[in-house]
């Protein structure tokens, strides 16, 4: 069994606030040239990817100081789906077995291409160190593992991307805008390599195997 878990990008297709814009346009094309040929101009961070610890530390790793085999993680799917609109995910949610990344499975990529997808659950910054000590990187259907600011950032919530800085300076990757979790077992592996971007992050052709 192989399932897909990433976003298609296209023009106009949801990104963080503040990040570049996607664009997919025709460059050459078979009547005029002979031949098909797309320009694409896109951010780092576009639709499914990872996070490298360059993305919030101005010395952190780059992706192309990571093996290739470091983008195969065992994983283990934690049910969130009860969650609603900016709820917390806590330390009491983190899971405690052998696994290299705690995937948190928030149905949220239902809402993908609307606002509401903004309004995402998010992890904590105990839920993030509680990941951090259990060597697990974290893998998001969400926007971000930190809650993204809009209209609606509620007093209390955690600020300053503090989930990244915890998984991220423990040297823990994060994949984020994971879709389809609901067809993955519990346990299963994830195959996300990134484009050879070398740099903060890039995007991912994220897999689900298992039996």
């Amino acid at each position: 069994m192989q399932i897909d878990l990433s976003h298609r990008i296209e023009t106009g297709m949801t990104v963080y606030p503040g990040d570049p814009s996607v664009s997919i346009e025709p460059h050459a094309t078979h009547d005029r040239d002979g031949c098909r040929v797309r320009a694409a101009q896109l951010g780092s961070h576009t639709g499914t990817h990872i996070d490298a610890p360059a993305h919030v530390m101005a010395e952190g790793r780059t992706l192309d100081t990571y093996s290739v085999d470091r983008f195969t993680f065992d994983a283990v799917r934690v049910d969130c789906t009860d969650l609603g609109d900016r709820d917390p995910i806590t330390a009491a949610d983190v899971p405690d077995e052998a696994a290299d990344i705690a995937i948190f499975w928030t149905g949220w990529d239902s809402h993908w291409g609307t606002d509401r997808y903004l309004e995402h659950p998010y992890l904590t910054a105990d839920g993030a160190a509680a990941c951090a000590e259990r060597g697990y990187a974290v893998g998001v259907d969400t926007l971000s593992p930190d809650p993204t600011p809009t209209d609606d950032t509620a007093e209390g919530e955690s600020s300053g991307l503090q989930a990244h800085r915890a998984l991220l300076g423990a040297d823990n990757l994060i994949v984020e805008n994971l879709c389809n979790l609901e067809r993955t077992p519990e346990r299963f592996e994830l195959r996300a390599y990134p484009m050879a971007l070398g740099g903060d992050g890039a995007p991912v052709r994220a897999v689900g195997v298992g039996e």
